[in-house]
């Protein structure tokens, strides 16, 4: 128990140190906040990094439309308590725009569309270091990122042009329509981000916990039955099943897991016997690959 405690302080410490050094080092900083977990452990880490102030940054949402209602009211209602200032840009007015063509079919996503929108709200807000929850064992791309990842000015990440970051030495100098993107929590696992919850009692949405939702499956995976957002052929039944979900996108790309876990020490227990990742229930992911790889090149964050 007392080596747990000692991981979890040590990477808590490195995670305020990242955020302390962003303020440093950057002008315009941002928190990209998706209402998932890791985004709202960002979020308990910014708080303990600037206390007693409040957060310095703004947060950005960049939101699809087809995201989960309930991250949606969970997003609404920590911003309202925390006193948070919140930007919302919507994939949808660059789909309405002819800016980007919405997928059709039966694995259609506006996952891969978020990319313009942030890019847009980077431009809009000259926002020079964007703060995101991407962790290093989620994804082999990932693991290649560092903790301040550099963008050229089309943000777009070269993974054989990175900078070392030796000795927690980090570098934030950029040149002239570049920004960064910073990983306060790249070194953190899984298991990791749920035992901080669990140590710091956090409050997340509901759907990370056991619950009955209908569902319908399709290539082996378990998909929520919401017709307007996740197509569905007729052949599909719908089930009510128990099921939660371990990582938090779009309802067209997330799948749920059978689960009885309801509450977070049941969800740590079923974390640490998993043997895939989380992200292995995020089909977007699946496309090749090197899915993932490819989206940070064009922008992805």
């Amino acid at each position: 128990m007392t080596k747990k405690i000692l991981k979890v302080n040590a990477l808590e410490s490195e995670a305020i140190y990242i955020f302390r050094e962003v303020i440093a080092q950057f002008e315009r900083p941002v928190l990209l906040f998706s209402g998932g977990k890791d985004s709202i452990t960002l979020v308990r880490l910014a708080q303990k990094a600037f206390y007693p102030a409040k957060i310095p940054f703004p947060l950005l949402h960049i939101d699809t439309g087809h995201n989960f209602p309930e991250t949606i009211a969970f997003r609404d209602k920590l911003v309202q308590e925390l006193g948070l200032e919140l930007i919302i840009r919507n994939v949808q007015d660059n789909i309405d725009n002819g800016k980007v063509k919405e997928e059709q079919g039966r694995y259609s996503s506006r996952n891969m569309l978020q990319t313009e929108t942030l890019l847009d709200a980077i431009e809009e807000f000259d926002f020079d270091a964007c703060i995101g929850g991407a962790r290093r064992d989620e994804e082999k791309a990932r693991a290649k990122e560092r903790i301040f990842s550099v963008r050229d000015d089309f943000g777009q990440w070269d993974e054989k042009n990175q900078r070392p970051e030796l000795f927690d030495m980090l570098n934030g100098r950029i040149e002239l329509g570049q920004n960064v993107r910073v990983f306060p929590i790249s070194n953190w696992t899984e298991l990791d981000v749920w035992s901080y919850i669990e140590k710091e009692q956090i409050k997340i949405p509901s759907i990370y916990f056991a619950h009955k939702r209908k569902t319908f499956i399709r290539d082996g995976f378990i998909w929520s039955a919401n017709d307007d957002v996740v197509y569905r052929d007729e052949y599909e039944e719908v089930i009510e099943r128990t099921v939660r979900f371990r990582t938090v996108g779009d309802m067209s790309c997330t799948a749920a897991v059978i689960s009885d876990a309801a509450t977070i020490d049941k969800v740590v227990e079923e974390i640490r016997d998993a043997s895939i990742s989380e992200r292995g229930a995020r089909i977007d992911d699946s496309r090749s690959e090197a899915a993932m790889e490819k989206r940070k090149q064009q922008g992805y964050f």
